[in-house]
Formats: C-alpha cells, sequence, structure tokens
C-alpha cells in the first residue's frame, strides 16, 4: 500500500467553488461546511498572514498601512499563487476541522474559458494544499447540476452563471456542453461601475464592500416597482472629509447598464448559436440563473423581455457551482470523465 492510499483512508472527498469573491466547500456527506470570502491579509513588508476568509474581511478598507487585504483570485482565475494555495490549504483544514492528515480527493469548478496556465495555476495550488487527486470541472455544467437541470437527458438545459469575476453561459445536453462562454464580466465588475459612478457624479470615494451594498440594495437591471433611494458615506475627493449623499435607484441602473447590457448581449448569442431542436427544450423548460450575480434585481425580467424566454433563478443561486461539484463527487466514474485536467 503506498503512503498516498493510506492517506485516503483518512480523507473525505470535498468539492470546492474557489470564486473571485467567495470560496465555498462542500464535503461529501456533510454539505457545505465554509462559506467565507476569498480574502487574504498579509503583512505587506514580511507577507505573513494575518487572517483568512470572513477574518480577513473584516479588515477590507480598514487597514493600516502595513496591512494589505488581498484577493487571491481575479476574474476567476488565481492571480496570486503563493496565497492562493495558503488560503486553499486553510479552507480545506477548516473544512476536516484541522486534521493534519487529511489528504482529500478534490473537484473544483472553473470557467469555461481559462487558459491551460490558468489550468495548471489551480491544480498546483490545490495539490500544494495536500489534495491526493484534483478534477477541474466546468463551472457551467456543475451550476446547472446544482441547480437541478437534467443534463443527462437528451434536452437542451441553458445556464447562466454570474459568478463575482465571470459569468459562464452554456447549453448542455446528454451531459455534454454543446455550447459554452465565460465573460470576465460579473458582480465585481458591477462593484467598480457603482463605484467610479459614484465618483464621477458625486466626488465621494467609497469602499468595495460600499458599492456591493449599494447594488444589492438599489441596483436593479430594469425599472421595477416603487423608486428606492439610500444614503452612503465616504471620503469627499475634494476636501478629503467624511460626506454623506442620498443616490437613486434610477442612477444605479444607468451605472450598470454597460455590465447588463454585455451580459444580455452574450445571452443572446448564446441562443443564436444554440441548434433548433435543443432552443424548442430552451423555450419550454427557461434560462436558469445561478451565482450571485443573478440576484441583481429584475435582472430575470430584463433577459425575458430581450430572449423572449422564461428566464429563472436557482433556488440557491449561490451554491449552486458547489452544490453541483459535490453532487459529482457521488460517481467518480462520471467525474474522471467529465474532468477537463
Amino acid at each position: 500500500m503506498t503512503y498516498r492510499s493510506l492517506f485516503r483512508m483518512f480523507s473525505s472527498d470535498i468539492a470546492i467553488d474557489l470564486g473571485t469573491a467567495n470560496t465555498l466547500v462542500y464535503v461529501a456527506g456533510k454539505g457545505i461546511v465554509v462559506n467565507e470570502p476569498s480574502i487574504v491579509a498579509v503583512n505587506r513588508k514580511t507577507r505573513e498572514v494575518l487572517g483568512y476568509g470572513a477574518e480577513a474581511q473584516e479588515m477590507l478598507g480598514r487597514t493600516p498601512s502595513n496591512i494589505l487585504a488581498v484577493r487571491p483570485l481575479r476574474d476567476g482565475v488565481i492571480a496570486d499563487f503563493e496565497l492562493a494555495e495558503q488560503m486553499l490549504t486553510y479552507f480545506i483544514h477548516k473544512a476536516h476541522k484541522r486534521r493534519k492528515l487529511i489528504h482529500p480527493r478534490i473537484a473544483i469548478g472553473i470557467p469555461s474559458d481559462t487558459t491551460e496556465v490558468e489550468k495548471r495555476a489551480v491544480l498546483d495550488s490545490t495539490y500544494r494544499a495536500k489534495a491526493s487527486e484534483v478534477h477541474l470541472v466546468e463551472q457551467a455544467m456543475v451550476a446547472a447540476i446544482g441547480a437541478g437541470l437534467p443534463v443527462t437527458e437528451p434536452c437542451g438545459n441553458m445556464v447562466v452563471d454570474i459568478g463575482g469575476g465571470t459569468t459562464d453561459i452554456a447549453v448542455i445536453s446528454l451531459s455534454g456542453i454543446v455550447y459554452a462562454r465565460s465573460l470576465r464580466m460579473a458582480g465585481n465588475q458591477m462593484d467598480e461601475a457603482i463605484s467610479e459612478h459614484i465618483k464621477r457624479k458625486h466626488g465621494l470615494m467609497i469602499g468595495e464592500r460600499s458599492a456591493e451594498k449599494i447594488k444589492m440594495e438599489i441596483g436593479s437591471a430594469c425599472q421595477s416597482g416603487e423608486p428606492r433611494s439610500m444614503s452612503v458615506k465616504g471620503r469627499d475627493m475634494i476636501y478629503g472629509l467624511p460626506k454623506t449623499v442620498t443616490l437613486q435607484d434610477d442612477e444605479i441602473r444607468e451605472a450598470l447598464a454597460d455590465c447588463v447590457n454585455i451580459i444580455v448581449n452574450a445571452v443572446r448569442a448564446a441562443l443564436e448559436r444554440t441548434p433548433p431542436e435543443l432552443s424548442g427544450d430552451i423555450s419550454e423548460r427557461g434560462i436558469i440563473l445561478t451565482g450571485g450575480g443573478s440576484l441583481l434585481r429584475s435582472l430575470d425580467e430584463r433577459l425575458r423581455f430581450e430572449t423572449g424566454m422564461p428566464v429563472l433563478v436557482a433556488n440557491e443561486p449561490l451554491a449552486s457551482v458547489v452544490l453541483g461539484t459535490g453532487k459529482m463527487l457521488e460517481d467518480f466514474k462520471l467525474l474522471r470523465k467529465m474532468s477537463i485536467n
């Protein structure tokens, strides 16, 4: 018996949604055991890690000059190899209650357009985090599985997974992807658009967390319901003093217009490239939205209007990718068949 085989006796297979904004970890037989921001707090001078996940997020925008809150992933791929590896190790150990001899088999969802270099970065980081076996699967496929779509049947299923760094669009049939596209346009870019709009129109600097809160509270893809407004605090760009402004939902909708249009146009392009038989299936079953970005108010209405198709938001949009990846752990033959590494 090899050392690796021996270690597997003490391991539990896990699925990871290694997201730009959040990382979720699913342990076979237990469900989702970790759901934390993909952030690491480090000392600028020594590179010593001071906190991970939720602890590091509390430092975001509030750290002294010698502490930096870093997102090791950018646009769905690893931007800082060393910190990504340390963050993965931390989350894996946390999922297994700090047991050091754990060498699990791991399945990870990645964007459809990930390059070979980017795949290698994810694989190397995960193996160095003490995994015994690593399988990469396409996010759109596992998001569809997590949303409950019948991906193994000979019919068309369409999923739009809007995460923090990427939007993955796919048409799936018979356990295969007929069409797939990954956009570097998602929740983080929406937050940046809001920050830039407020800076330009109101001369106010705000942080990442404030921009996200604005998006969730008064952001929308089209006009729907009663007008909304909210007050936001930040730093005046001219005088450098604290300042509060009141924002209206129509100006935030305008700030998000370009981001939303890119996603809408990509969905329409996917439908245009879908075989006629599968298009008929999609018109009956509808387009399924997953990911945190799908929670943008009235986005489903906007897509319904633009495509003429039924559009539904998954029951657990934030967890669809990790739940789908977790389901694949139940059938390792299928997982090995569908892995893209």
